[in-house]
């Protein structure tokens, strides 16, 4: 489809998903806030999320670190030291650039750009044709102050990732919980980076928000327990509705994985502006652990309580974003039809937009629409649209023609449609319409909760 994005971004926007952050001072560059409908989806998309990689599992608890931690948490990471990005200048425009995506843009081989150049008078800049300055590392974190004085030692750092407030309260798990390895952590929250490039909508944007699980385990159960997590990480896929053709399950090789790390797999998707990463599964060994332990001065080792082995526990980390997930949901969901589906007159004459978003994903469950806006129907419509309102995130639309509403529902990726018409005084009944099919049932109103609950299965 022609255009995709530039479809999405409009879509999100007209109908209420996501919009550009202070847009009306002119926005701030790469931030985005997310209405209405976009919170709904945001949210479910987490709901689901904590489902299935925490609530759902005997193995799993979760937890909320804080987004500013101790400056000695980045320090034993490695954030301070390595967290940086290759930039170039160019000379003559004095436009900033990041190296790899310089080398991206070259349609340099898969890899390759994660390697830094050797010669960089060969590399022009991709806007004015001037020359680029030499490759020097820039640091992604964002600095603070915390306290009345601005110094050296009141410095302090916007969380770059969330896995660090797990890792530091790994003993504090272990110590009030009954949890025993295998066990993980999982933590939704924001992160921030401060990215010299930010590109395509919210794909690579400087606040976003990540789903992560630091999983500890025994370093001999590793291989097991990755692909355990790799088959979560596929069934959570299919849940959020991405078809296996637009997956790309990338084995990352020994020379562009972390030196802590002994198997790295990048779960990337077909974006119309390429194939790029969507998610990530690690297996980051004891590095983390190991590195806390020895700036903290704690014993963060584990005693298995039946072996009586002693060890530092190793991690596998399946780390999703937030963000992400949203922006490819909304580009699997999303279908034009020309000509459109509907049978009424000025429907025909319009391409049709339908978002075919995953039931328990959808922001509105179920729209209730009285046919007219006559009092003895709108009075039957609210009655019904109040009840099913105790269950699910229900609209209620009575404005233009009924083809009109239902296309409007399509477009924002409502599952069922409730129409209350003249036979309704008659008979106590509905008529549901679904969003996919088509197909149009008649319900008695006092069984309706029971129907949809049924189809929509939440």
């Amino acid at each position: 489809m022609d255009n995709k994005m530039e479809k999405i971004i409009s879509l999100a926007k007209r109908r209420g998903f996501i919009f550009p952050s202070s847009e009306i001072y002119g926005g701030i560059g790469a931030t985005y806030d997310y209405g209405p409908l976009g919170v709904e989806l945001k949210n479910n998309i987490k709901k689901l999320w904590w489902k299935m990689f925490v609530q759902g599992r005997d193995d799993m608890v979760g937890m909320d670190a804080a987004i500013i931690m101790h400056p000695k948490v980045w320090e034993a990471s490695g954030h301070l030291k390595n967290f940086s990005d290759p930039l170039v200048d160019c000379k003559s425009c004095k436009r900033r650039f990041r190296a790899d995506h310089l080398l991206e843009a070259r349609a340099a081989e898969p890899g390759y750009d994660k390697e830094k150049p050797v010669d960089w008078k060969k590399i022009k800049c991709p806007d004015c044709g001037g020359e680029l300055t030499e490759v020097r590392n820039f640091n992604l974190m964002f600095k603070t102050f915390m306290g009345p004085l601005e110094d050296s030692n009141s410095v302090v750092y916007l969380r770059p990732e969330t896995a660090g407030g797990m890792f530091v309260n790994f003993k504090n798990v272990l110590d009030t919980s009954r949890m025993k390895l295998p066990f993980g952590l999982g933590q939704i929250g924001k992160a921030f980076r401060n990215e010299i490039t930010t590109e395509n909508f919210i794909f690579r944007t400087r606040e976003f928000e990540q789903m992560e699980v630091e999983y500890f385990i025994n370093p001999k159960d590793w291989k097991e327990k990755f692909e355990m997590w790799l088959g979560v990480m596929k069934e959570w896929c299919k849940a959020l509705g991405l078809k296996d053709k637009n997956l790309v399950y990338h084995e990352i090789d020994d020379s562009d994985r972390a030196f802590y790390s002994k198997r790295t797999i990048d779960i990337e998707y077909q974006y119309p502006f390429g194939q790029k990463e969507l998610y990530g599964l690690a297996y980051r060994t004891d590095y983390d652990l190991t590195q806390h332990q020895q700036f903290s001065g704690q014993d963060l080792s584990y005693t298995d309580p039946v072996t009586k082995e002693k060890y530092i526990p190793h991690i596998i980390e399946p780390s999703l974003g937030v963000d992400r997930s949203v922006l490819a949901c909304l580009l699997e969901a999303y279908e034009e039809i020309d000509g459109g589906r509907s049978t009424t007159t000025e429907a025909n004459k319009e391409v049709e937009t339908v978002l075919r978003l995953p039931k328990e994903l959808a922001p509105i469950k179920v729209a209730v629409l009285p046919l007219s806006k006559k009092e003895n129907l709108t009075k039957v419509a609210e009655e019904v649209y109040a009840d099913l309102r105790k269950y699910w995130n229900t609209d209620y639309d009575e404005t233009s023609s009924i083809g009109r509403r239902y296309r409007r529902q399509d477009e924002i990726g409502t599952p069922y449609c409730v129409t209350v018409d003249f036979e309704s005084l008659e008979d106590k009944a509905v008529t549901v319409r679904d969003r996919d099919t088509m197909a149009q049932e008649r319900v008695k109103i006092g069984e309706l909760v029971g129907y949809l609950r049924e189809r929509l299965g939440c």
